[in-house]
């Protein structure tokens, strides 16, 4: 019998918002380890974080395989470990994303420009 602290798999899709395929998904690639009881899945305090931790990490743009692997940090090696690794992917993925924003930002200005003289042209 589960836990009182524990969340059923159709739980899980609801408080994160997410489909059963992605939840099952993020079990066969062994992100998430909940407990079963026949078909049943729960999940517990240790999953519910590691589900907060891998969809705040996608919406920084890391991979699942970088999740994967800094999340077994924690297990293997500890805390001050996994957060000295985090840093590290962090600096990275700063660095892409503030590549991606200027290009994008250089985009946004050329669009501009262009709608800007397309539209004086109408204006003529």
């Amino acid at each position: 019998m589960p836990e009182p602290d524990v969340l059923t798999f159709k739980e899980m899709c609801a408080r994160f918002d997410v489909t059963p395929r992605t939840l099952r998904y993020y079990e066969y690639i062994e992100l998430l380890s909940p407990q079963k009881e026949g078909r049943a899945r729960f999940y517990g305090p240790r999953e519910v974080a590691r589900m907060t931790l891998i969809l705040r990490g996608r919406r920084f743009g890391f991979s699942l395989e970088e999740l994967r692997q800094w999340l077994d940090i924690y297990d293997k090696k500890g805390t001050e470990e996994q957060s000295r690794v985090w840093v590290e992917l962090a600096d990275r993925q700063l660095k892409v994303l503030q590549e991606q924003y200027d290009e994008l930002a250089g985009t946004i200005g050329d669009l501009r420009e262009l709608r800007d003289q397309v539209a004086k042209s109408l204006d003529s």
